[in-house]
C-alpha cells in the first residue's frame, strides 16, 4: 500500500494541484479543506504518513492545527505550505512541530524531495523508538507495522489477551513476528514493568533444557561450577516467552507441566522447589495437535498452553504490509550501515510485492539488508534484489508457464506470466461486467473485481502501468491482486496477442 498523504488547503485549485502531484509520486492523497476537518482526520481511526498543511486558512489556521496535533499526541510529520516565505513564518512553523516548509506555488521536484525526506525521517524515528521500547519491555501494539486487515484483526485479539494473565499460544510460520506480538502483549499488560524473558526451545541442547529453564545448583552435574537460577526464576513477576515450544523433549514437558500447575520449579540438584510467578506465552510453527496425536507432545501440556490461541498470517497473505515494512527496514538498516539511501523505486516495490516470501518478514528484512549493502547510489532499484527476481522466475518455470512475449518486460520479470491476451472468460469489449450469477444472485465482489482487472489488462493490451493508473491502484497492488485471484497463471495459458507498441 502506498504512503497516505493528507493535503490541507482551503483553496480548491491548490488542493487539486497537490492531489495530482502526490498521485504522480506514487502516494495516496486525501483532501481536507479546513483545519478543523484535518484535525478530525488526523485524530481519527485513519492513519496518515505525512501531511501537507497550508499555514494561512480561515478559522483554524496551520499553526493552530500543529498546536492541536501536539496536544492530541499526533506524531504525523507535517510539511507546511505558505504563500508568505518570511523567516518568522518558517521559525514559528518549525517550533510548532513541522518537519519542513515549501513556498507556494511549490514545484513538483521540491515537493517530492520534501515528502521523501519526511517519510524517511518518520520511518527511521519509528523504527528506533520501536527498538528502544522492545528492549525496555514497553513495546505496544501500535509499534507493530501493519495495514493488513487480517493482521489488524490478530492485533485486536491479542489486545484482549494483554489485559489478562491467561496463557497465550501464538501460532504461525517461522519469521511472521510471533515474538513481536508476545512483546506487545507484555508491554500493554500489568507486568510491563517486570522482565520479559524469551527462550528459543529449539536452540537448547536436550541435555541442558532443564538446567536452562528451571536452573541448577552448583555441582549438580559435571561442569556446573556456579549456581544458575533458570529462566523461570529470571522471569518471575513478568512474562516468560517459550518460542518453538513443540521442540521440547518429553522429560522437559513433564517438568514444564508441573511448573505451570504448581507455580514452582525444581532446579537440577536442588533439595526443594522454588516458587515462581510468571505470565506464560508460547509460540510454535508446528501443528501441535498433530504432534499430540502422534505422541510427540503431551496432551495435558497442550491444553495448559493452548488456552488463548492466536494465529498469525504469513506475509504472503498480507501484501499490504510489504511497502510499509520495507520503508522501516530501509530507514533503520541504511542508518546502521552509514549509507544515505533516500528511496526505493516503484519497480523494486512491485518486485517485492510479487514475491511469496516463504521466510516471511524475517526474509524480507534480510533481502532489504542485502539490497542496502549492494546499493551504490542514493536509491534502491529492482537490480538490488537479484535473488528475489530469480526465485519468482523459478516459480514461474516450475509451473510450466510459456514464455510471455506480449507482456511488458517489467511484468514478465516480476510475475513470469504468459502473453498478455484477454482471457477467454474476460468481459466483452463493450465493457459490460455481469453483476448477477446464473441463479439471479449478486456475484461476490472478489469475482467482479477479478473480471474488471481481466478486462483492463485486455483493453490496455497488458500495459500494466496504464492498467494500474486507469484502475487507480498502485502497481504493487495490481500485481498482488493478480496473484490473489490466480490471474497470473490463467493469463499464461491464453493464446498469444500482439505486443503493445513501445512508448
Amino acid at each position: 500500500m502506498a504512503a497516505r498523504i493528507l493535503i490541507v488547503d482551503d483553496d480548491p485549485v491548490q488542493r487539486r494541484l497537490l492531489d495530482n502531484m502526490v498521485r504522480k509520486f506514487g502516494y495516496e492523497p486525501a483532501l481536507a479543506e479546513s483545519g478543523d476537518q484535518a484535525l478530525v482526520l488526523l485524530t481519527g481511526a485513519e492513519r496518515f504518513d505525512c501531511a501537507v498543511l497550508d499555514l494561512v486558512m480561515p478559522d483554524l489556521d496551520g499553526l493552530g492545527v500543529l498546536a492541536r496535533m501536539r496536544e492530541a499526541g499526533v506524531a504525523t510529520p507535517v510539511i507546511v505550505q505558505t504563500a508568505h516565505g518570511g523567516i518568522d513564518n518558517v521559525v514559528s512553523a518549525m517550533r510548532a512541530g513541522a518537519v519542513d516548509f515549501v513556498v507556494k506555488p511549490v514545484g513538483a521536484e521540491r515537493l517530492q524531495v520534501s515528502l521523501r525526506n519526511a517519510l524517511d525521517r518518520s520511518a527511521l524515528e519509528d523504527e528506533l523508538n520501536r527498538i528502544k521500547r522492545s528492549r525496555g519491555g514497553t513495546l505496544t501494539f501500535k509499534d507493530i507495522v501493519t495495514r493488513s486487515p487480517k493482521m489488524l484483526a490478530v492485533l485486536r485479539t491479542a489486545e484482549k489477551a494483554a489485559t489478562s494473565a491467561i496463557p497465550v499460544s501464538i501460532e504461525g510460520e517461522s519469521g511472521v513476528g510471533k515474538e513481536l506480538i508476545a512483546r506487545a502483549i507484555h508491554g500493554e499488560g500489568e507486568r510491563r514493568a517486570k522482565p520479559f524473558v524469551a527462550v528459543n526451545c529449539g536452540a537448547i541442547p536436550d541435555n541442558l533444557v532443564e538446567s536452562i529453564l528451571f536452573g541448577h545448583e552448583k555441582g549438580a552435574f559435571t561442569g556446573a561450577t556456579e549456581r544458575h537460577t533458570g529462566k523461570f526464576v529470571e522471569a518471575s513477576g513478568g512474562t516468560l516467552f517459550l518460542d518453538e515450544i513443540g521442540e521440547l523433549p518429553a522429560a522437559a514437558q513433564v517438568k514444564l507441566l508441573r511448573a505451570i500447575q504448581q507455580g514452582e520449579v525444581e532446579p537440577v540438584g536442588a533439595r526443594k522447589s522454588v516458587k515462581v510467578d510468571v505470565r506464560l506465552i508460547s509460540a510454535t510453527n508446528r501443528n501441535l495437535i498433530d504432534d499430540v496425536k502422534n505422541g510427540r507432545f503431551r496432551e495435558d501440556l497442550f491444553y495448559r498452553l493452548h488456552v488463548f490461541p492466536i494465529a498469525v498470517p504469513p506475509l504472503r497473505e498480507r501484501g499490504e504490509d510489504i511497502p510499509e515494512l520495507v520503508r522501516h527496514f530501509l530507514a533503520r538498516i541504511a542508518a546502521e550501515e552509514g549509507k544515505r539511501i533516500r528511496a526505493i523505486s516503484g519497480e523494486a516495490l512491485s518486485l517485492l510485492s510479487a514475491h511469496r516470501w516463504p521466510g516471511n518478514v524475517r526474509q524480507l528484512e534480510n533481502a532489504v539488508f542485502r539490497a542496502v549493502v549492494l546499493a551504490e547510489g542514493d536509491a534502491i532499484g529492482a537490480n538490488e534484489f537479484p535473488q528475489v527476481a530469480a526465485q519468482i522466475a523459478d516459480r514461474g518455470s516450475a509451473a510450466g508457464e510459456p514464455e510471455a512475449e506480449a507482456l511488458p518486460l517489467e511484468t514478465r520479470q516480476l510475475l513470469d506470466i504468459g502473453p498478455g491476451a484477454a482471457p477467454a472468460s474476460a468481459p466483452q469489449a463493450s465493457g459490460a461486467i455481469a453483476l448477477l450469477n446464473d441463479r439471479g444472485d449478486v456475484r461476490p465482489l472478489e469475482e467482479i473485481e477479478a473480471d474488471a482487472i481481466r478486462f483492463a489488462i485486455a483493453h490496455y493490451r497488458s500495459q500494466m502501468s496504464e492498467v494500474a493508473r486507469r484502475l487507480r491502484i498502485g502497481r504493487s497492488t495490481l500485481y498482488r491482486k493478480l496473484e490473489q485471484f490466480g490471474l497470473a497463471e490463467r493469463t499464461a495459458q491464453e493464446p498469444r496477442k500482439e505486443p503493445a507498441e513501445a512508448h
